[in-house]
């Protein structure tokens, strides 16, 4: 992985497989990944552990993006 810069990219939908692949791509291209999940938090914890493992940098977070109060934060 790239070394990280300060572009960040949050990629929603990050527990499955499509954000997954965009993820891994973005944090190769150098982004800190903010991998979002709605109710599958274990698996975007698992995804920003493995970009975090291959030397990039990666948070994750859970919430429901249609919930304003909760997107917002």
């Amino acid at each position: 992985m790239n070394a990280p810069t300060s572009r960040r990219a949050l990629v929603t939908g990050a527990s499955g497989g499509l954000g997954r692949a965009i993820a891994l791509q973005l944090a190769r291209d150098g982004h800190h990944v903010i991998a979002h999940a709605n109710s599958r938090l274990e698996a975007a914890q698992a995804l920003a552990d493995d970009i975090r493992a291959a030397g990039g940098s990666a948070e994750a977070v859970a919430f429901d993006v249609t919930d304003g109060a909760a997107s917002a934060a």
